[in-house]
């Protein structure tokens, strides 16, 4: 499970730049402003509503832009009627890919997606696919410099996680869809400092990928999320840490 995670990690790092955390905070007011249509506007009530609130704060988006988006996504304020998809395919070397988006035109959505994953040596497929592939979880990556990892251990497993892993410089906190915001929820009250926390579709099983076709993978994911359509991207691509670093 941990090729996602390191993924999300880089891009987490990534973010830190002006360009790619402007994008970023458009990706995550898009999901507040729809988990809020979907869902209502209180976010103790809410579940989606208060990890997609709780993943825009931590990305330091500002509180009223998280609320002009609350109020976007109930009709209180004039906003962009997003729908929403999720589109199956394959990427070099037959890795699975899933990709969700959020999209004010689902035709420009589709036409797009098909030609990155065209000109990236991937191809698009049939619904169902390769979901079968993945497992909806929780995810909470932890900094590793913010907490002890037996505490760390004891908090998540007491609050209901499955697994807790060490990666390079993050642990892996694995929980159900279910327990994730309580999960979520006790690692913060802890005080440990959580760089990623989302609820994740994370692969059963792994590609793994040689330095090229690595190269080509890391181009077709880094394109398809620099697609304003597109929220997230899930593959089963194993790449070597020292490749995936120098991304």
């Amino acid at each position: 499970m941990s090729g996602h995670s390191k993924w999300a990690s880089i891009k987490h790092k990534k973010a830190a730049n002006d360009a790619k955390r402007g994008k970023l905070w458009s990706k995550l007011l898009k999901e507040v402003s729809i988990a809020a249509r979907i869902g209502g506007s209180d976010p103790e009530m809410n579940p989606r509503l208060r990890t997609a609130v709780q993943a825009a704060k931590s990305s330091n988006v500002p509180n009223d832009t998280i609320t002009r988006a609350i109020q976007k996504g109930t009709g209180e304020m004039d906003g962009v009627d997003y729908e929403e998809a999720t589109y199956e395919g394959y990427g070099p070397a037959g890795v699975a890919i899933m990709i969700e988006i959020l999209t004010d035109n689902k035709n420009r959505a589709i036409s797009e997606i098909r030609y990155i994953l065209n000109r990236n040596g991937g191809s698009l497929g049939e619904r169902g696919c390769v979901s079968w592939i993945f497992n909806k979880c929780g995810l909470v990556l932890v900094d590793q410099g913010s907490v002890d990892e037996d505490d760390l251990l004891m908090v998540a497993l007491e609050s209901g996680a499955e697994d807790v892993n060490t990666l390079e410089d993050v642990f892996e906190v694995i929980s159900s869809v279910e327990e994730f915001e309580q999960v979520r929820s006790a690692i913060e009250t802890s005080g440990a400092k959580i760089n990623v926390a989302e609820v994740a579709m994370l692969p059963q099983t792994t590609v793994s990928l040689a330095e090229k076709e690595a190269g080509q993978m890391i181009r077709l994911m880094e394109a398809l999320e620099d697609n304003d359509d597109v929220q997230k991207v899930y593959a089963n691509f194993d790449i070597p840490d020292e490749i995936l670093d120098a991304a």
